[in-house]
C-alpha cells in the first residue's frame, strides 16, 4: 500500500507542476484532464498484472474521446509523458492498455513518447521497447 501512496504523492507534484507549464491556446484539453481521466489505471500501469479496472478502461476511453485535436493529442501526450518520468510504469501494462481496453488511445502512455511527432491525426511515436525497458 506505501507503494501506491508514494505513486499517488507523486503523480499529485506533478500534476501541480504541469499546471504551471503554458500550452497552446488551442487545447482545450488540460493535464488535470488528462491526469483525472487516467488516475483509476495507476495501480495497473505500476503493478501490470491482470486487466485494468473498469474505471480505468471508463477514463482512457473518455479520454480518447477528448483529445480530438492535434492541440488536444500534444498536451495529452505531453502530460503522460511527464508524469510517466516520475513514476516506475510497467512499460507492458503501458503497452497493453489500450488493447486490454478495447480502445485506441490517440497518444502512448510511455515516458519516452516523442510528442512533437503529432500533427492532425497522427499519434505519439515510441522508441523500440528495448529502449523503455
Amino acid at each position: 500500500m506505501k507503494k501506491v501512496s508514494c505513486v499517488s504523492v507523486t503523480v499529485t507534484v506533478t500534476l501541480m507542476l504541469l499546471l504551471l507549464l503554458p500550452y497552446s491556446s488551442e487545447a482545450t484539453l488540460t493535464c488535470t484532464d488528462v491526469f483525472k481521466n487516467l488516475q483509476p489505471c495507476l495501480n495497473y500501469l505500476v503493478n501490470g498484472y491482470g486487466k485494468p479496472p473498469p474505471a480505468c478502461c471508463a477514463g482512457a476511453s473518455k479520454l480518447a474521446t477528448a483529445a480530438s485535436t492535434p492541440a488536444d493529442k500534444k498536451t495529452a501526450c505531453t502530460c503522460i509523458k511527464t508524469a510517466s518520468q516520475n513514476i516506475k510504469l510497467n512499460a507492458a501494462a503501458a503497452q497493453a492498455l489500450p488493447g486490454n481496453c478495447g480502445i485506441s488511445l490517440p497518444v502512448t502512455v510511455s515516458p519516452t513518447v516523442d510528442c512533437s511527432k503529432i500533427e492532425n491525426n497522427a499519434t505519439c511515436v515510441v522508441p523500440t521497447m528495448q529502449s523503455v525497458v
